[in-house]
Formats: C-alpha cells, sequence, structure tokens
C-alpha cells in the first residue's frame, strides 16, 4: 500500500512536486493560527507568502494580508491548489473584504545580486511594511521576516493558515498579470503559459534563443544557455515601454 501511494496511476514513480501537491491537498486551511493570534492580544494579524521563487524569469513577488475575524472569505487555499479563474475571483475578494493588503516585488537584476532566498525576504518585508494599518502579529510560510513584530512560522503555511493563503493568491495574481505583461515583450519564451518555471516549453526556448535581459542569471538553466542576445531586439518599442512602466509601479509599490 505505502509503495503505491507513491505511484502515479499509470504505475510510474511520482515526482517531489507531485507528492508535495499530494500532501497539500490534504491539510485544511483555517483561521486557527489567526485565533491563537488573537487570543494572545493581537488585533492586526497580517499573513505573509511569496511566490516565484523556483521561477528562471523575472521577479518574486510577495503579498501581506489582514484578514477581518468578522467577514470569512470561503475558499481560501494555497494558491497552487487553485485555478486561475478561482484565483482572480478569491483575490477581488480579499481585496474588498479584508482589512489591509500590499503586495510588493524584487527583481531579477536584484535576485542574481542578492540571491533568491533573500530576495524572497526582502519582498516579504516591503509587503509587511506596505500596509495600512500596520499589523501587530505575522503569520509567515515557513521563515521569518527581518522587522521586530511577533510572528509565527509556519510549515506549508499558506495550506493552513487562511491569513498566508490569501497573501499567496494575491502575490500569485500579480506575479502572474505581470508575466503576462512580459510575455507581449518577449513572446519566444512563452511567460504566458508557464509563467517564468522551468517547463520543457520554456528549457527549449533557452536552449534556442538564450536568455532574455531579465531572466535569472544566477540560475543554473539559464546561465548554461548563454547565447547573445540583444536586449528587446525583437520587440515592439511601444509595447516594451508600456510593460517597462507596470513592472515600475509594482516597484514603487515595494519602496
Amino acid at each position: 500500500m505505502k509503495s503505491s501511494a507513491l505511484k502515479s496511476p499509470s504505475g510510474k514513480p511520482l515526482s517531489a512536486s507531485a507528492l508535495k501537491l499530494r500532501l497539500l491537498k490534504k491539510l485544511h486551511c483555517t483561521l486557527r493560527f489567526e485565533k491563537k493570534a488573537w487570543q494572545s492580544g493581537a488585533s492586526l494579524v497580517a499573513g505573509v507568502d511569496e511566490v516565484g521563487r523556483g521561477s528562471l524569469f523575472g521577479c518574486v513577488v510577495a503579498g501581506a494580508v489582514i484578514l477581518d475575524p468578522a467577514y470569512r472569505i470561503r475558499g481560501l487555499r494555497d494558491s497552487k491548489l487553485l485555478l486561475a479563474e478561482r484565483r482572480e475571483v478569491l483575490a477581488q475578494r480579499i481585496r474588498e473584504h479584508c482589512i489591509a493588503w500590499a503586495v510588493a516585488a524584487v527583481d531579477s537584476a536584484r535576485i542574481d545580486q542578492i540571491n533568491i532566498y533573500h530576495a524572497s525576504l526582502a519582498a516579504m518585508k516591503d509587503a509587511v511594511l506596505n500596509l495600512s494599518p500596520a499589523p501587530d502579529h505575522l503569520l509567515v510560510d515557513a521563515v521569518r521576516v527581518d522587522c521586530e513584530l511577533p510572528q509565527h512560522r509556519i510549515i506549508h503555511g499558506d495550506a493552513l493558515s487562511a491569513s498566508i493563503a490569501a497573501a499567496s493568491i494575491l502575490a500569485k495574481v500579480e506575479r502572474d498579470r505581470i508575466m503576462c505583461e512580459w510575455d507581449a515583450i518577449f513572446p519566444v519564451y512563452g511567460l504566458a503559459s508557464h509563467k517564468g518555471y522551468s517547463t520543457p516549453k520554456h528549457l527549449a526556448a533557452l536552449r534556442e534563443h538564450g536568455p532574455s535581459p531579465l531572466h535569472r542569471q544566477s540560475f543554473a538553466p539559464v546561465w548554461q544557455n548563454p547565447i547573445p542576445q540583444e536586449a528587446f531586439a525583437f520587440v515592439d518599442e511601444e509595447a516594451a515601454q508600456d510593460a517597462i512602466a507596470e513592472v515600475e509601479v509594482v516597484q514603487d509599490l515595494a519602496g
């Protein structure tokens, strides 16, 4: 029984990512961590999460959300387990009914400079600092945010805490939007379909065309395909300027 649980219906062993998704689907996303914080005296409890850590292209985006204890948003769960259409619906509900929300981004150049782990922490800190009103307690997915606020690190927090799940959804929706904007600038990579992650289509495009200026040059699948490419050589200039302006707005939100 144990061995069969680690195989797909076709009998092939499951990948690590498939095994993780199977685990996440079994977890229940509730307010139990928020309730513990409220009972301890906190009143503005923020969930914090990031998305895009494993992507080969573009920014990492973090979200922070303070849910309203008086309004229950049904269906919150890890953004990876939700269809894109469902994430959009939930993101709108979160923004309309939460006490506060914020997103923040750290771009690929900064990721290459300080590494993806520290860039993720920086994005999460910026998202927290952009919340108004400011939180008095944090619930964070697995890591600790570099600030003085009391905080609780929760492994698989986006699948267990409603606040972290909400933050994950907002961050995912925002990053997907950014990737779709850049897809118009770099159409050869198919960013709108895979959002910059290491899919066979993306890897094949990297082998054929080499990396764009916004690929994460410190990531092995990128630097292993160092075909020279003039920045924005195949780009419509007006579309490029529009997309750059969109990213600058996100960076301004990050402070």
